[in-house]
Order: C-alpha cells, then structure tokens, then sequence
C-alpha cells in the first residue's frame, strides 16, 4: 500500500506540482533511521537465527588441555583441564541470561537448534562439575571458569545460569534431574552464602560497605522465585518477593518512575544515576518473579503495580528511534542496545502476559524491538552494547564506558526480545492506521491505510 502511495507522489510529482488537494500527504512515508511499524514474523525469526548462529561459533561446548590446547574427555580430565575458550564464557552470568533467552526462543519457534544450544552446554556444565570438585576440594586450582560452577563466590556466579537451568529442568529439555545437582549448588549459594544487609537484602562490600546493586536483584532474585516453581516450596517465593520489595524501598525513585543504579548504606543523601542495563535488570527480575509466583501471594499485586510504574516511566523515556539512552534520563548520552532489548522483552512479555495494556505499551515494544534488530549486524553481532560497567556517582563514569560488540550483554537479550516478539505478534493484534501501530482487541479486517476500530470507513 505505501507502495503505491509513492507511486502516486512520483507521478504527481512527474505531472504536476505537489499540493494539498491533490496529493495524501499524509500517507508519505517517511524516513525513519531504524525501522517502523509491524515486522513480519520471518523478518524477526531470520535475525534471531543470525544470532543464534553466530553465538554458537563463539562459544564451543568442548574441554581441552591448557597446557597443549588438545580436546579431553570428561573423564579424562585433569587440573590442566579448562574449557574451551571462544568469544565468550559458558559460566558468566551475561550466559545464563543467554541461555534463558535461548530457551524463550525455543518454547516460541520450535527450533530444535534453540534447544539444542543450551542442552549440549548445560550438559557439559553437569558432567564436568563432579570431576573438577574432586580435583578443586583436593588444591583448589582450577579455572576460574569452572570454579564459578562449582564454588560460586558471587551472585554473578550463581544466579542467572541456576535459574535458566531451573527453566530447562522445568521445561523437560535436556535429561530429567541432571542439572539438579548444580541447580542445587547455587541456590546453596545464593539462599546461604550471599552477604546481606542486616534485613535480609542482597549486597555487596564494594565498591563501600553494604552497597546494594540494581544488578543484584536480576543476579538472585528470580532463581530464588523458580527454586519455589521447581520444590513447591512457599519459602523460596516468599523470599523473592521480600527482596524485590526491599530493593525497591531503597532503589526505586518516584518521582522519576525508575531506579537508581547504586545504593550506599553510609551515604546522605543517596544519588540517583538512572543507568539502561540495570534498570533493564530491575523490570527484567519483576517478570521473571511474577511468571512463578503465585496468584494468590500476597504480594504479588505490589510487585505488579511496581512492573506498571517503571514500564511507564521507561516508556516515556524511548528514543525516537526505539532505543533507551545509557543514562536514561541524560538524552546526552549514548543510544544503548543491551538495554533497549531487555526492556523490549519485558515490555511485550508484559503485554502478552495481560500484566500490561497492549494498546499503550503494545507500540513501545514494537518500536524497540526495530531498534534491537537494526543494532544486530550481518554477522549476527549485537552492535552499541554497554561493556561490563561498575558503580560510580557521577555521570561521566556511564557516560564514557565503552561499547563493543563482544560485550556479552547483548546477545541473550537480543534473543529473548525477539522471542517475546514473536509471540506478540501471534497473540496481540498490531496494525498500521493512518501510518501509526495500533493494538486492538481483535483482528481488523480491512486492508484500508486509514479506518475505524472496527475496520469500517465512516465519515
């Protein structure tokens, strides 16, 4: 239809100067940067697969000799042993976030390779870890790779690939019961060995004492919420919700509808630097959280007020261009894409879970997910992805942190958004009315460029 709409502009153009009465100027397309309006399903699937595909040549499910760099044998492994190194680490967090976003994809396409990708690695992960725990409870010398899944020594170690092994465990992909050992360790970790405030909340002792990180409730928070889904057990989905409501108490800022990125027990007053990835953090646990709690705990219908009022006031924060800026409130720096494909996960989640009202935040996700797919190039890189990045508390320290694209941080979220998007689109009912993406209740039958709600034309 736009199509012919520029055929009509040329040829006017040809004939005749252009005017109002007779030309639709308002059906000109006009020239966005990234992207608009509804994606086809294919088109969303195709970038997703370029990922997936990339990602799997990175990141080789394989142990070997450091020493010679030869392949061993999971029973042939020794303290020389390591895992084999590719573009990025099988242990990290940023690879558990990976993992659950590739099983996301799975559970939306049916791809086996999705599946495929996690089960070989997770399996490698259980089969190694009895044999390198004989040789670490022996010298305590092993790599610092394998030692995470072992004797995890932060939330960072432990929280985000425990959880995506719960997922798979619950989800009956990969072999019953293999992962619950590990699974097990973790959660060990988390529940029992993690420092703590004085009332219970996950912190830290850098960079000063009793320091809450943002990134800390996403690092443990929703493998304490799925360790309630996989043992029935009331406790685990109470203590999620107690620490999502007390990261909140002392995190979320109101007046600005998000959350601050640091949290310094001995500071008066407390700063407020509005970092993208961390905030994506925070919404990103409330999902998980709320996807296994239950509906009737009591408090679930908090946690869900919070998801509505950070979705908005991140929503109102969008680029143009569909992305989120690195400090979400500073338009003066730079357009970030890990945390653009985090928030346009949440946000179609949310809409597609009925926690969220699709024709307002319907949109948002639409135009973030052309932003996540502009940011993935031929490769199947995820481009303008914020490094690693700590805590400060002033603005150049965000401002400044470099970009690259084998920053981690980029490729599970990249993944899940587009899988959430793909079941937006076979859920939801999007659909271009007088050049904008609309939601409605039902599917419109017209294929006319301007019409009523209901698909009629009427004057």
């Amino acid at each position: 239809m736009a199509f012919c709409f520029a055929l009509v502009l040329q040829e006017a153009s040809a004939q005749q100067v252009v005017n109002d009465n007779n030309t639709p100027l308002h059906l000109m397309q006009p020239a966005y940067r990234v992207g608009y309006g509804v994606p086809t399903a294919e088109s969303v699937k195709q970038t997703i697969d370029r990922v997936l595909r990339y990602i799997d040549s990175e990141t080789p499910a394989a142990l070997v000799d450091k020493n010679t760099g030869k392949v061993v044998q999971v029973k042939d492994i020794t303290a020389d042993t390591q895992l084999k190194q590719g573009g990025f680490r099988l242990t990290s967090y940023e690879w558990g976030v990976t993992y659950s976003g590739v099983l996301a994809a799975y559970e939306a396409t049916g791809d086996v390779a999705y599946r495929d990708y996690v089960t070989k690695r997770h399996r490698l992960l259980a089969d190694m870890a009895p044999r390198f725990n004989k040789i670490y409870t022996k010298n305590k010398s092993v790599d610092t790779n394998v030692r995470r899944v072992i004797d995890p020594h932060a939330l960072d170690d432990a929280g985000a690939v425990c959880c995506s092994m719960i997922k798979a465990e619950l989800s009956g992909v990969g072999d019953k019961g293999a992962l619950r050992p590990l699974i097990d360790n973790y959660a060990d970790y988390i529940i029992n060995k993690e420092y703590r405030l004085s009332d219970g909340t996950f912190a830290r002792l850098r960079p000063q004492k009793n320091t809450i990180w943002l990134d800390d409730m996403f690092m443990g928070v929703p493998a304490v919420a799925y360790m309630g889904k996989l043992t029935g057990q009331q406790q685990y989905y109470d203590e999620a919700a107690r620490q999502v409501l007390q990261f909140a108490s002392r995190m979320w800022v109101e007046e600005e509808g998000l959350f601050r990125h640091g949290w310094v027990e001995s500071m008066n007053p407390h700063p407020a630097f509005f970092w993208g990835r961390a905030n994506g953090w925070a919404i990103l646990t409330m999902c998980e959280v709320l996807d296994v709690l239950p509906e009737n705990h009591p408090q679930r219908q908090a946690i869900l007020e919070l998801l509505t009022k950070h979705a908005t006031g991140l929503a109102r924060r969008q680029h143009q261009d569909g992305f989120w800026h690195q400090l979400l409130d500073r338009n003066d720096t730079y357009l970030e894409s890990s945390a653009t494909a985090i928030y346009t996960y949440c946000l179609a989640h949310a809409v597609n879970k009925g926690w969220l009202d699709a024709k307002a935040f319907g949109p948002v996700a639409l135009l973030g997910w052309h932003a996540v797919q502009s940011s993935v190039n031929d490769k199947g890189q995820v481009e303008n992805v914020c490094v690693g990045t700590g805590m400060g508390f002033d603005a150049a320290f965000y401002a400044y942190r470099p970009v690259h694209v084998m920053a981690a941080h980029g490729y599970g979220p990249a993944i899940w958004a587009g899988a959430e998007i793909l079941k937006l689109l076979k859920q939801q009912h999007p659909k271009s009315n007088d050049s904008a993406v609309h939601f409605y209740d039902e599917e419109v039958q017209t294929d006319q460029p301007i019409f009523n709600y209901d698909g009629k034309i009427r004057y």
